[in-house]
């Protein structure tokens, strides 16, 4: 019976200890990022982006958008490409083999023909069908590549493989661009001449329920569906109050998949993406920070705090669910690929802050919450649980994650204010109250599913995600 009591007492603080361990550290990079949030503001808040905007010397871009039955909005987002203010761009649009009429779609609005085309392939993929560009002058910037479905790192592999310019941008083709996005990601490329920069990423907000016209963002709305909202708290939360600190300290492991930024020819040196792992942007920038580090180069990997792209998240638990299961699986396959980092002084900010915040605080913080529940039932009814004592902890976790997600909402509003009407902060203050009851226990049980898989070696592809589309702003008829 002893050894019992001691295991209670020994799990019950090694809980409390992390814990706290986990919400300090959440809390001094929060604060870190708001003093860098605001510094950004200062240095970029005047720069007038339109004056370089048709300039022939900023960098060539190739933006890369991997599509997969992508029916209801490809038309609408690639218009969205298309209205970006950037001079040297070309436009390249991957069809990964879709069941739907995507490519039918985007042959029909852009007068595309099918055309010979030589593929450098430097990096192995699935086989090319064909490649397609338009025959209308106005939009001779896009090309269109078909190919057989091989999922979205071999996808961006051919675009690498294709695409002609410098830089490539990374993005999802769902997502909406503010229409200076891609100056603001070019501009750490052109401004840092001690160190090559390798990769920038930008902010990544939620466009569900928000107003398209012309391929833009015209109007910016609170999500209507619960789901959608909780997770743009979570997408202020995540992106304000983290990934700053983290550039600052040239510390970042990730930029989204979403939208991202990458220096070509060292993408292709290290292999491109991964088409083996599930998180194939996070373990691109893992690798090409490893080939620099490994070369002792100058380097650096930047983020910018301006809400730069729209996306549409899922509105379905079984979509979220297939989502943060892939996103576990992704985060845990790049930790063990490159787990020579963990700890290692060779490696720097990387191996002794980076990665073991990533292990201790991504990876096993749903492990150890599992863990926790599943021992709280059972030391519940063996009447073993001092529960003035639990209920005051959980109290005190539940007010912290209130008030850090509150504090998320509040820094928007005095920062970028995307969100202006009257209604729209009350309304994320509510979807704060009630994610830890319909989205964080879920989130935590997709995790947990997601390990299990990588432990039981179950592999699955990209998978389908179902668009609602996005509303479109109506013309002004009367």
């Amino acid at each position: 019976m002893y050894w019992e009591v001691w295991f209670f007492y020994f799990f019950t603080y090694g809980i409390l200890i992390y814990s706290i361990i986990l919400l300090s550290a959440y809390m001094l990079i929060g604060v870190y990022s708001v003093f860098e949030n605001i510094q950004h503001m200062k240095k970029h808040g005047f720069t007038d982006y339109s004056m370089v905007a048709s300039s022939a010397v900023v960098p060539a871009i190739s933006i890369l958008a991997p599509a997969y039955n992508e029916s209801a909005t490809i038309v609408e987002n690639v218009r969205s490409l298309f209205s970006i203010y950037y001079n040297n761009l070309e436009l390249i649009v991957i069809n990964d083999g879709s069941k739907d009429d995507s490519l039918q779609k985007l042959i029909d609005a852009y007068n595309l023909i099918k055309v010979p085309y030589f593929v450098n392939e430097r990096v192995t993929t699935k086989p090319v069908r064909g490649v397609y560009k338009s025959t209308n002058a106005a939009f001779k910037k896009l090309t269109v590549i078909d190919k057989v479905n091989g999922g979205k790192a071999d996808a961006l592999n051919v675009g690498l493989n294709i695409a002609s310019k410098k830089y490539v941008t990374c993005i999802d083709v769902d997502c909406i661009l503010e229409q200076d996005a891609l100056l603001r990601m070019v501009k750490p490329f052109m401004s840092n001449p001690d160190k090559r920069v390798i990769a920038t990423g930008g902010v990544i907000r939620v466009a569900n329920s928000c107003e398209v016209q012309g391929g833009k963002i015209t109007k910016v709305h609170v999500p209507k569906d619960i789901l959608a909202r909780i997770q743009t708290v979570e997408y202020i939360r995540a992106f304000l109050l983290g990934r700053m600190a983290w550039s600052k300290l040239n510390g970042l492991l990730i930029i989204s998949g979403a939208f991202g930024m990458f220096d070509k020819e060292i993408a292709l040196t290290v292999g491109g993406y991964d088409t083996k792992t599930v998180g194939e942007d996070m373990e691109l920038i893992v690798r090409m920070r490893l080939y620099m580090e490994d070369a002792k180069l100058p380097y650096a990997v930047r983020y910018i705090s301006d809400p730069l792209c729209w996306t549409e998240v899922p509105i379905s638990y079984k979509i979220l669910w297939r989502q943060r299961d892939r996103w576990t699986r992704g985060t845990v396959e790049t930790l063990w690929t490159h787990k020579k980092m963990f700890f290692n002084r060779k490696y720097g900010v990387l191996g002794l802050l980076s990665y073991p915040h990533w292990f201790f605080f991504e990876f096993m913080a749903p492990i150890i919450e599992f863990t926790g529940w599943a021992f709280f039932i059972v030391y519940a009814m063996l009447g073993m649980i001092e529960w003035h004592f639990y209920f005051l902890l959980l109290i005190l976790i539940m007010c912290f994650g209130y008030l850090f997600s509150a504090f998320s909402i509040l820094i928007e509003t005095f920062t970028f204010r995307q969100y202006k009407e009257k209604r729209d902060v009350p309304k994320l203050l509510i979807a704060v109250l009630l994610e830890p009851f319909i989205f964080h226990l879920f989130v935590v049980g997709a995790a947990i599913r997601g390990i299990l898989k990588m432990l039981l070696k179950e592999t699955t592809g990209w998978g389908e995600m179902t668009r609602g589309g996005f509303t479109k702003k109506e013309s002004t008829k009367g």
